[in-house]
C-alpha cells in the first residue's frame, strides 16, 4: 500500500488519482473553523462518518505488528502515528515525507548505517493509558515485529536490515540495532546501507506499542481488540479497559471484528504537536458497519442512513445508476491505489511446478471478461505486467507478453504452450494427467471474485485443467491461501498493492524467498523456495526445483535513480516470461459512492483509499458514548 521518493533520488513520483466527487477541498494542518483564507467556506467538523463494508478483511484482527490488508492500514492511519510519515493530501502533495512523532526527519550517519530521532514532546496515548509516548514504546514495536509467535507479515523490510533483526526471536526482546538512550531518543544501527528506510519508518506496524497493554497479547492478531491509539481517533470503549493486570483487560467494546468498528475522537491527541502532517480529524467519529449484503449497502447510501461505501465494489446496476444520474454522478469516486489483482499458481504443486502450465493459463486466461465483471474499464485497466507502469517511471516497455486479441485468452497459443508440459503425455494442447484433476481454487465469497470465478473456472477446463473453487469470506482466503502448510495449488482471491512506491515492495514480499513464511506467507507461489526452506516447513519439494528471483532483487535494491527503475523492469520481465509465478489481470481502482452529507471526501497515497481523517460531513450526529 504506499507511497514515493525511491531510494536517494530526488525524484518524487506522481501519483495518478482521478477522484469524481462534488467537492475535494485541500487540507490544512489545523482546519479552520469559520472560513478558509480565500474566503471560501471552511469545512465544517463534527458529525459521524458511517460507512458500510461487507467485511473487514484483516489479515491479523488489526494488530498493527502483523495486520497486513489495505482496508486495516486505512483505519490505523486514524488511530497511529509513526516516527515519520507522508503527508495526508491526495496526489503527489501526499508523497512528501514529514516528521510525524519525530522532531525532524534526520540524515543518517556512519555511511548510511545509524538513524537518531528525537521525539516530540507532548504526545500522548490515548485511553485506558493516557501517558506520554516514549523511545521505549517505538523500540517495542521493533521487539514485537521480530517475535516469531506474533507473525509481523512484513517484517522482511526490517529483518536483517537493522542490527539483530532476524524474526525468530521466541518473545519480545531487546533488539541489538536499537538504542534507547533517553525517553525522547531512539536510535537505529543498520547492517548496510538502505536508501528507503525512513519510508519503512511510515509503515503502521512501527507505530509506538505500549509494552503494558501489547504484553498480554503474546499471539498473533490479539491486540487489535485493544489496541492503545496514538493517533486523532481511538476505538470506542478504550476508555473502560482497565490495564492494571493481564487478567483485568477485556475486548473494547467499539470494535466487533465480524459486525462494526467505531473510533472516536482521542482526547489525549493534541494538534499542536502534529503541525507537519496534514491530519485534519473533521468528523467526531467514524462507525464502520458489516453488511454482507452489499446491496444493502449502497442502498442505504442512497437513503441516507449511511454516509458512503468503503472498498466494496459497487454491483452493476447500482454503478450505472449513479453514471447516467447528473444528479448522482459526482458522488462516484473512482481512484487507482496501486493494486495488481491476480491469480496466484503454487510453483511446488503439479502440474503448476512447471512452467509451461504456467504459461498456459497465461494465455487462457479471459482478462477481458475479468475486467467486465469488475464493472468495466471504470475498475482499471487490464494488467500486463505485475506493477503497474507508474511504479517504474515511464521505463516499462507498453508490450504484453501474453497478449491475446481483446485481451480474451487464446486456446491456440495456450494450447501450443500445454504441448510443452511434462503434463501433456498425449500432445493434444490438454493438461491429461490425475495431477490436473480436483485442484482446489481459493477465492473469495463476495463480488466481483464471484462473478469472475465461472469465467476462470471455465477458461482452466479448456486446457484441461480441473479446479474446484471454495469460497471463503475475505480474510479467512488470505489466510488459508498465505498458510504454506494448506498446499494450495491455485488461487484468485489475490492481490498486492505497493508499501510505498517502489517495485521493491511488490517484487520483494511477493516473490523474494526470504518473505516465506509458515503462516502470514505473501509469497503465495513459493518462488525462491528452497529444498531446506521446504523441509522445515513441512512440505514436498519439486524434482525440478523451484525458480528465484533472490540475487536479483538483491542488485537493484542497492541501485538508486532510472538505473533502479530500469533494474526492477529486468525483474517484473523475467518474472512475467520465465519464472510466471502469477497471473496478473487488473490494476484495479477504488470506488467509493457517497451520500449527500458528505462534504469532504479524500483518498490519497498514505491510505490507498478512504482516508478517514479528512472526510468531512453534515449530518450533526452526535459521536457515540
Amino acid at each position: 500500500m504506499r507511497r514515493t521518493w525511491i531510494g536517494t533520488r530526488t525524484v518524487r513520483v506522481a501519483l495518478v488519482v482521478v477522484v469524481v466527487a462534488a467537492i475535494l477541498a485541500a487540507c490544512t494542518s489545523t482546519p479552520p473553523t469559520s472560513e478558509t483564507t480565500s474566503g471560501a467556506p471552511a469545512i465544517k467538523r463534527g458529525g459521524v462518518y458511517r460507512v458500510g463494508v461487507s467485511t473487514f478483511g484483516n489479515t491479523d484482527g488489526l494488530d498493527p505488528t502483523g495486520e497486513y490488508g489495505i482496508p486495516g492500514w486505512g483505519v490505523l492511519d486514524a488511530l497511529q502515528r509513526t516516527l515519520v510519515t507522508f503527508r495526508f493530501a491526495p496526489g503527489t502533495a501526499g508523497t512528501e515525507l514529514v516528521p510525524d512523532l519525530a522532531t525532524e526527519i534526520p540524515q543518517p550517519t556512519d555511511g548510511g548505517l545509524t538513524y537518531t530521532f528525537q521525539l516530540k514532546p507532548g504526545v500522548k496515548f490515548g485511553a485506558p493509558l493516557d501517558r506520554p509516548i516514549t523511545s521505549a514504546d517505538v523500540a517495542y514495536a521493533f521487539e514485537r515485529i521480530d517475535s516469531r509467535p506474533l507473525v509481523a507479515q512484513y517484517g522482511f523490510y526490517f529483518f536483517g536490515v537493522i542490527q539483530g533483526m532476524t524474526g525468530s526471536a521466541p518473545k519480545p526482546g531487546p533488539i541489538s540495532g536499537i538504542e534507547t538512550p533517553n525517553p525522547s531518543t531512539i536510535v537505529f544501527h543498520l547492517t548496510h546501507p538502505t536508501g528507503d528506510f525512513l519510508y519503512r519508518l511510515t509503515l503502521p506496524a512501527t507505530a509506538p506499542i505500549p509494552a503494558e497493554v501489547a504484553k498480554c497479547f503474546p499471539s498473533a492478531g490479539g491486540y487489535g481488540r485493544d489496541l492503545v491509539a496514538s493517533g486523532p481517533y481511538q476505538i470506542l470503549g478504550s476508555q473502560a479497559v482497565d490495564p492494571s493486570s493481564c487478567s483485568t483487560i477485556k475486548p473494547m467494546s467499539g470494535f466487533d471484528p465480524v459486525r462494526s468498528l467505531t473510533l472516536v475522537r482521542n482526547p489525549s491527541y493534541d494538534p499542536a504537536t502534529d503541525t507537519d502532517s496534514g491530519r485534519a480529524a473533521y468528523v467526531d467519529a467514524i462507525e464502520i458497519t458489516v453488511d454482507t449484503s452489499i446491496a444493502d449497502i449502497f442502498e442505504k447510501v442512497q437513503t441516507g442512513a449511511l454516509d458512503a461505501s468503503w472498498y466494496d465494489l459497487p454491483p452493476a446496476t447500482v454503478l450505472q445508476h449513479y453514471l447516467s444520474d447528473p444528479t448522482l454522478a459526482s458522488r462516484v469516486n473512482a481512484f487507482p491505489n496501486g493494486n495488481v489483482q491476480f491469480i496466484s499458481m503454487n510453483l511446488t504443486h503439479p502440474p503448476f511446478d512447471d512452467v509451461h502450465v504456467r504459461r498456459a493459463v497465461s494465455y487462457i486466461i479471459d482478462k477481458a471478461a475479468l475486467q467486465k465483471s469488475w464493472s468495466g474499464p471504470i475498475s482499471g485497466d487490464i494488467a500486463t505486467h505485475i506493477a503497474p507502469p507508474f511504479i517504474y517511471h515511464g521505463q516499462l516497455p507498453n508490450t504484453d507478453p501474453y497478449a491475446t486479441p481483446g485481451n480474451s485468452g487464446s486456446l491456440e497459443k495456450a494450447m501450443a504452450e500445454m504441448k510443452l508440459s511434462k503434463y501433456d503425455p498425449q500432445q493434444d494442447g490438454m493438461c491429461d494427467v490425475a495431477a490436473c484433476k480436483n485442484l482446489v481454487l481459493v477465492n473469495q465469497n463476495i463480488a466481483p471474485w464471484t462473478t469472475m470465478e465461472p469465467f476462470v473456472v471455465q477458461d482452466l477446463a479448456k486446457i484441461g485443467i480441473d479446479v474446484k473453487p471454495r469460497e471463503l469470506e475475505t480474510g479467512a482466503a488470505y489466510n488459508t491461501v498465505q498458510r504454506v502448510a494448506n498446499d494450495i495449488p491455485i488461487s484468485m482471491n489475490a492481490n498486492w498493492a505497493y508499501d510505498y512506491a517502489d517495485a521493491y515492495t511488490y517484487l520483494l514480499p511477493m516473490f523474494d524467498s526470504s518473505s516465506i513464511a509458515a503462516s502470514g506467507n505473501p509469497n503465495t507461489s513459493l518462488t525462491g523456495l528452497t529444498a531446506s526452506m521446504a523441509a522445515k516447513l513441512g512440505i514436498p519439494y519439486p524434482a525440478g526445483g523451484v525458480p528465484s528471483v533472490d540475487s536479483s532483487i538483491a542488485e537493484c535494491e542497492t541501485k538508486t535513480g532510472d538505473a533502479r527503475a530500469t533494474c526492477w523492469v529486468g525483474v517484473d520481465q523475467h518474472l512475467m516470461e520465465d519464472v510466471v509465478p502469477i497471473v496478473p489481470y487488473l490494476w484495479s481502482n477504488v470506488i467509493v459512492i457517497t451520500g449527500d452529507s458528505v462534504t469532504n471526501f479524500e483518498a490519497d497515497p498514505i491510505s490507498q483509499g478512504t482516508t478517514f481523517t479528512q472526510v468531512a460531513v453534515s449530518n450533526n450526529l452526535p459521536a457515540p458514548g
